[in-house]
């Protein structure tokens, strides 16, 4: 990579470690103050965006589980299953017959490659109708003061109450007295805490052999891989967590979360007669080796499952339900009109083309519409574009139908790597019969926050067409970030500053030349103002994390005593208003409601109870926070501490949000050469793929 300027480096602070999962940050914020929630006031008030968007998720899950509900198999997963699979599924059902359940699943395996099996597809799904989300209840008075009891007696923190509440309901106080470990549904309780929790409500009856600390440890460590991105985990790396956290007996541990129907089991099919030959059948019939023993068997919990399975019948049913077209023009174009699914892959200058189709279907007469990942793409898009949340939540859109589908012919997706597979569920759900979807993004690009690989699994699945655009990005930026996602950091020729390396020797350094760049440096020689300029870094702790440069930032451009909840007036601010989603705002008052943003151009308020946990200042972001949105410019800070969080995907994103500048704070010598030639990022175990391609082996075929 080309240095075309460098900077002398002043001063000094501590190194940052790398965050190793900075999306399990922002996933789910912790509630605020729960007291807040207790004062009793009843005001008439419209639903807010993230309300909606929460209120949608529940809906969803619950016409997913209704529509499950109605047919004959507790989970559609496969009717071949086989060996450790049937023998846990077996102890599903035996304990729904109210029968004991076999324990022939918990005799140790091998985990070895899945081999999904095609079968004839079923009929498409009916399309469900959707009701408007209903606003988010608040817990009752009484309810929270019998929650706060219960977390007073155990030690537990007052601030939980609210949380605690809202995940076990209205008799959340009982279940908690009965079932201490029930804690750690609670986002960022851990183990430790739960156990010591029980240990002072229950006293001596209170052990690590305890069939309720077995379920919930079951149940946390499938929903701490879900913060990672994973829908499901191999029995054996569940078993192998339990025994970290000292459980006696991990197999004892997962028979009781299967009788108790905290977790669902998966296998992939056995495969069909035609993907075997003689020779490996007759091989397996000498040795007495079952073909069940290529195939690992899955936990998930059912919330991802049947997401998961929703969207896979989803997808299916568009690729059935659409009768090709002949369309003149573009290859994209084509392949829209005669296929009901399309996936489209590029980079941002890519984007011109599925924006394009929007307005060729218009033309035609389709009704059509272009969903982004954030306000800060619709503002680039520069067209008729909302994002997917707004979609979601009917803050925005077509609006649906009389059966509950969006007033859709043709939706396109932007920024699908972004999708989490509820996200993803929610709006294929949404889709009538005969929609035509496309799905675009950059498949080089960080992941979602959320759970899935929804884009990914599509594209591997090869179940309908893929274009892949030949637009490439401009400029040096655009040849920078072309050759970090073939591995390659190469030298770019910048002659007007396009990219800057400034070379530091510690994260103290760090932090005060990105302080200086963005004051600075950036506004006075690129033409680029402060308000238009962002940090991008690793994580959020550390001596160069997001914490330490905003703190740093505000001291130099917005200083100020913090008077509402840390922030003050002018404060640019990151709020997530819902898990995995990031927008970024500036402060413009405060008041009895909340703290009052203006961002990306819309106006809205903060409720004060959610300031602590929903809103951080946002002049520095994780690069998780910043995929899917550009700025004119952009300053990525790689302290010494931060080469162990650095992947291709990581660099990839981070350097390519700035359009018109890049400035690199280089601290981390090879560490970043290594990344992007060698540094691929954790597979997410997913069963979306093995879906598809069992749902559409017949139209493949």
């Amino acid at each position: 990579m080309t240095e075309p300027s460098r900077e002398t480096p002043p001063e000094a602070t501590e190194p940052v470690p790398g965050e190793a999962d900075e999306a399990a940050t922002e996933r789910t914020p912790e509630a605020g103050d729960a007291s807040a929630s207790a004062d009793g006031e009843t005001k008439a008030a419209e639903v807010s965006e993230a309300q909606a968007e929460l209120a949608a998720q529940r809906e969803l899950r619950a016409r997913i589980e209704q529509r499950k509900a109605e047919k004959a198999a507790p989970v559609d997963a496969g009717g071949k299953l086989s060996g450790t699979a049937a023998d846990l599924l077996a102890a599903v059902r035996a304990v729904e017959s109210g029968t004991k359940p076999d324990t022939a699943f918990f005799e140790p395996t091998e985990p070895a490659p899945r081999r999904p099996a095609p079968t004839a597809a079923p009929a498409p799904a009916p399309v469900v109708a959707a009701r408007p989300p209903a606003p988010e209840q608040a817990a009752a008075p009484e309810t929270l003061e019998a929650v706060r009891a219960v977390l007073v007696r155990g030690g537990a923190p007052e601030s939980l109450t609210g949380q605690v509440a809202a995940a076990l309901g209205e008799g959340a106080a009982e279940a908690l007295r009965e079932d201490p470990w029930l804690l750690l549904s609670v986002p960022g309780v851990q183990p430790e805490h739960a156990d010591g929790f029980a240990r002072a409500l229950l006293g001596a009856e209170c052990g690590p052999d305890d069939p309720r600390r077995a379920v919930a440890l079951v149940a946390w460590l499938l929903e701490r891989a879900a913060v990672k991105g994973h829908t499901a985990l191999e029995d054996g790396a569940v078993r192998a967590g339990l025994g970290k956290l000292s459980v006696p007996d991990p197999d004892e541990a997962l028979r009781q979360a299967v009788s108790e129907g905290a977790v669902l089991v998966f296998q992939d099919e056995e495969p069909a007669p035609g993907d075997v030959d003689d020779e490996d059948d007759e091989t397996a019939d000498a040795t007495g080796e079952a073909a069940e023993a290529d195939v690992p068997v899955l936990l998930g919990l059912d919330r991802y499952a049947l997401a998961e399975e929703s969207l896979a019948d989803g997808l299916a049913r568009l690729v059935k339900t659409v009768s090709g077209e002949v369309w003149e023009g573009p290859e994209l174009v084509r392949a829209v009109g005669a296929h009901g699914l399309v996936l489209h892959t590029g980079g941002e200058a890519a984007r011109s083309e599925p924006v394009a189709l929007a307005e060729a279907a218009r033309e035609r007469g389709l009704r059509a519409a272009v969903a982004v990942h954030s306000e800060n793409g619709v503002r680039r898009l520069g067209a008729e574009a909302l994002t997917v949340s707004a979609l979601l939540s009917g803050t925005a859109g077509p609006g649906r139908d009389a059966e509950g589908a969006f007033a859709l012919d043709l939706l396109v997706v932007l920024d699908a790597p972004q999708l989490d597979v509820e996200s993803a569920a929610m709006l294929v759900e949404s889709l009538a019969d005969g929609c035509r979807l496309v799905l675009g993004g950059d498949p080089g690009v960080l992941g979602s926050a959320g759970a899935g690989r929804v884009f990914g699994d599509v594209l591997a699945a090869r179940v309908c067409p893929q274009i892949a655009s030949r637009i490439p990005d401009p400029g040096p930026i655009g040849e920078l970030v072309s050759g970090i996602g073939v591995g390659e950091l190469n030298q770019v020729e910048a002659p007007g500053k396009e990219v800057v390396i400034v070379p530091v020797r510690d994260a103290g350094e760090a932090v005060h030349r990105t302080v200086q760049l963005v004051a600075d440096s950036i506004p006075r020689a690129i033409g680029v103002p402060t308000e238009q300029t962002q940090v991008i870094t690793v994580g959020h702790g550390g001596s160069a994390g997001t914490r330490a440069l905003n703190a740093a930032i505000k001291q130099r451009l917005n200083p100020g005593p913090g008077r509402f909840g840390g922030f003050d007036p002018g404060d640019r601010v990151a709020y997530v208003p819902a898990p995995g989603r990031t927008v970024t705002g500036t402060v413009v008052a405060a008041d009895a409601e909340g703290l009052r943003l203006e961002c990306e151009g819309e106006k809205l308020v903060v409720p004060k109870e959610r300031v602590e946990s929903a809103l951080r200042h946002g002049w520095a972001l994780t690069a998780h926070q910043a995929a899917g949105m550009c700025w004119p410019a952009a300053v990525v800070v790689l302290p010494g501490d931060a080469a162990q969080g650095l992947s291709r995907a990581w660099v990839y994103t981070a350097f390519g949000r700035g359009e018109r500048h890049l400035s690199v704070v280089h601290g981390v010598d090879q560490a970043l050469p290594r990344a992007v030639a060698e540094g691929l990022p954790q597979e997410r175990t997913t069963r979306l793929g093995p879906l598809l391609e069992t749902l559409l082996a017949v139209a493949e075929d």
